[in-house]
């Protein structure tokens, strides 16, 4: 076996990849339950430097061509996929583990094996996927008339959108999801930031990513689950994502921080990146700027089928409204840079000095000026001269 094969780590179990990434520390072997590794998931990951990533379920089940185990494998992660739900049953949180190419090991002994992911196999599946591409998007078609149905008083009419007290009419509105490129999206954002002071809507963990750019939210939307009680304290806004039928499970979390006062509802089958944008809309922003956001047929399909049409819609809804955060980036430059501050002065004061030369009490003064201008440099010349010493 070859190094690369083989690694050794403390074992970290989580059924939620987004809950697992946030206490995973270099070195730990991940062990997750998820079909299908979409991007993001894979980019947490990766960024947390895991020794091993252990799928009970499939990295790729075939249903799509998804983007999280090439990222993975590329990143040097050790990938063992199809291992079985027994793993959670067999393996505690905390102990020392030992991947030896399919074999997983607990004190020395066998407790599951799987199916190493290599750079051959991952190719081999995205393959297979696309192929099954053309399904996907039947079925896509098909959900797609059922939320349509199910949510048109609200797309049409934004019937069902709650009322808040955070002032959207006529500003532009910035919402922040932490997926694709957030952290690149909004460090290029920040001149725009400062400059159009837009509201600010973070969706669930896309609030703490706000804060960490330097920011505070104006609003947080979403289910509550992915968001730090610190940003949940920040002074935003509080609005609960909940089912069609009214059940919030977010509030839940909301009354034990004592904040469920404060907060309101938004019952809608969507996403919340896009009741997010559905409701900035109804409010009258003048323009949505979305950072991290799904945008392309591989990121509406990583948000599976039950996600898809929802966010296929909302776009259709806000239309022109929506930009995305790396075309405002290309497309805005900040108005005033340093350097043509600098430019501007100079040339502020070379008009003055041409106006002054121009008239006789300006000539009278300038003649002064130059008069002092010499005596003082006359002077500092002389502090640094040789003095001649007597016999």
């Amino acid at each position: 076996m070859s190094a690369a094969e083989t690694a050794t780590g403390t074992a970290r179990l989580g059924k939620r990849t987004k809950d697992l990434t946030k206490r995973l520390q270099s070195g730990d072997i991940a062990i997750i339950d998820h079909e299908d590794i979409d991007r993001v998931a894979a980019e947490a990951l990766l960024e947390r430097e895991p020794a091993a990533v252990l799928n009970v379920a499939a990295s790729t089940s075939g249903r799509y061509p998804n983007a999280g185990p090439r990222i993975l494998v590329d990143g040097g992660v050790l990938l063992v996929d199809a291992l079985g739900p027994a793993v959670f049953e067999d393996i505690r949180d905390g102990q020392t583990l030992t991947v030896v190419g399919d074999e997983v090991l607990l004190a020395g002994e066998v407790v599951a094996r799987g199916t190493v992911q290599d750079d051959a196999s991952v190719t081999a599946a995205l393959e297979v996927a696309r192929e099954g591409l053309s399904e996907q998007l039947e079925l896509f078609a098909q959900n797609t008339m059922e939320y349509m149905l199910r949510e048109r008083d609200l797309l049409l009419d934004g019937i069902g959108a709650p009322d808040v007290r955070t002032a959207m009419d006529g500003r532009p509105v910035l919402i922040v999801v932490r997926g694709y490129h957030y952290k690149e999206d909004l460090q290029t954002l920040k001149p725009f930031l400062r400059e159009n002071h837009p509201v600010i809507i973070g969706v669930d963990g896309g609030a703490d990513a706000v804060l960490e750019a330097g920011f505070r939210p104006d609003m947080i939307i979403g289910d509550m689950d992915s968001v730090s009680d610190r940003a949940l304290r920040s002074g935003s806004e509080l609005v609960v994502h909940a089912y069609r039928s009214g059940r919030a499970p977010g509030m839940e979390r909301l009354e034990e921080l004592g904040l469920s006062e404060q907060a309101v509802l938004f019952p809608a089958s969507g996403t919340s990146e896009d009741i997010a944008m559905l409701l900035a809309d109804e409010k009258g922003a003048s323009v949505i700027v979305a950072v991290g956001t799904h945008g392309t047929l591989e990121e509406f399909l990583d948000k599976g089928r039950a996600g898809m049409s929802s966010t296929f819609l909302t776009r259709l809804r806000i239309g022109s409204k929506l930009v995305d955060a790396k075309g405002v980036s290309r497309l805005y430059r900040q108005r005033i840079s340093t350097f043509q501050l600098v430019l501007l002065a100079l040339a502020g004061l070379a008009a003055l000095a041409v106006a002054l030369w121009a008239t006789p009490g300006g000539q009278a003064l300038m003649q002064i000026l130059g008069a002092r201008l010499d005596g003082l440099l006359s002077w500092f010349t002389m502090l640094f001269s040789p003095r001649a010493t007597g016999s």
